[in-house]
């Protein structure tokens, strides 16, 4: 019997399948609002247990890119009933991603008034995409204030609250891929000599208040996280004691009694490869649901599981094309293949047009 087709749980929770349809900004929300046309793609791929959508800011200073959603205003909030309503009404458990940017992000991107912040001044290597000026150099940003933390860690608090109400079933915290919790963690792009900088339990102390304000907000029952050990994106480079720093943010987390810990491989991608002695180390250290993520075809998912290396498998870019995923893997049906040209893109061709094993037959 295929466990990969069976129902989970998740805490709480009761999954139609152990498939997870991974976090993928897709940059089709007008005026950083969800919309319509986001519910219909994120309906369109509610056969998965678990639906964790796009990086979702939860503060306007957090608007890496452009076009992509936050959780922070009241028309935010009601966009996104559109899309929880469109995933619960086939069944599938959806979950908002929040995302920081931190000093992945540039002045072109953020509403009048919001500010670049990172835990140090120090900007990212390479450029990043605007839609006004096309592609510009990463900027320096501003160092946060201890003030800044604490109104960075209350608008997480708010954002999961708001996002409760728009009718998610949890949270994901976005501590991966260069992003501002990870920032952080790293210490070539936290050089900070306070109390949020130098050592590990330091450098970890901002992404462990976050998670405490948001399990205070809405339960730890609804929060899970998200790391990129090995990870290098967003200038993020591998370093010295990689290996005891995410073993310690592994029992952290399992002291908090968080969901689950979502952990992202790249490697298929180009990225270094995660070694297995890491993610045995997480299945270890980790008592909840372990989300395994990297590059997975039904056969590998299948095995995964049976072997208990992890819990839940995500998929990313075969259920930006396949819409019906789930049911092309039960079958063995051909897969549509991704145009990346139209991952970033404006409207729905890319997004929403992708045809369904129905429409194809037709």
């Amino acid at each position: 019997m295929s466990l990969l087709f069976s129902e989970a749980a998740i805490g709480e929770l009761t999954l139609q399948n152990h498939l997870v349809m991974a976090p993928m900004t897709r940059n089709r929300a007008t005026g950083n609002v969800p919309n319509e046309l986001m519910a219909e793609y994120y309906g369109q791929r509610a056969s998965a247990g678990l639906i964790i959508t796009e990086g979702t800011s939860p503060s306007p200073n957090g608007l890496a890119y452009p076009r992509i959603p936050g959780i922070f205003s009241r028309q935010q909030i009601e966009g996104w009933k559109l899309s929880t309503a469109a995933a619960h009404a086939k069944n599938a458990k959806i979950f908002i991603q929040l995302m920081h940017g931190g000093r992945i992000g540039h002045p072109l991107n953020l509403p009048a008034g919001a500010r670049l912040l990172a835990p140090s001044a120090l900007a990212a290597a390479g450029d990043i995409y605007t839609d006004a000026e096309g592609m510009k150099q990463q900027v320096i940003p501003q160092e946060m204030t201890e003030t800044d933390l604490k109104a960075a860690v209350e608008e997480f608090a708010q954002a999961a609250k708001n996002s409760i109400e728009a009718g998610f079933d949890g949270i994901e915290l976005h501590s991966a891929n260069g992003y501002l919790l990870e920032q952080f963690i790293r210490p070539n792009s936290n050089q900070r000599t306070d109390r949020y900088g130098g050592t590990i339990e330091n450098r970890a102390r901002f992404v462990l208040e976050v998670a405490d304000a948001v399990i205070s907000a809405v339960g730890r029952e609804r929060v899970g996280i998200r790391l990129s050990p090995y990870g290098i994106f967003n200038d993020m480079p591998l370093y010295p004691g990689m290996d005891a720093d995410y073993r310690y943010l592994a029992r952290q987390i399992d002291l908090r009694g968080l969901l689950y810990i979502h952990l992202v491989d790249h490697s298929a991608m180009g990225a270094p490869e995660v070694p297995a002695s890491i993610k045995e180390m997480f299945r270890k250290e980790f008592k909840g649901t372990l989300i395994l993520s990297g590059g997975y075809d039904v056969a590998r998912a299948e095995s995964d599981l049976a072997a208990g290396k992890g819990d839940l498998i995500a998929v990313g870019r075969q259920f930006i094309a396949n819409p019906d995923l789930v049911l092309r893997w039960q079958s063995g049906a051909v897969l549509n293949e991704p145009d990346m040209d139209t991952f970033y893109a404006t409207g729905p061709k890319g997004y929403t047009d992708y045809p369904a094993l129905c429409e194809q037959h037709e």
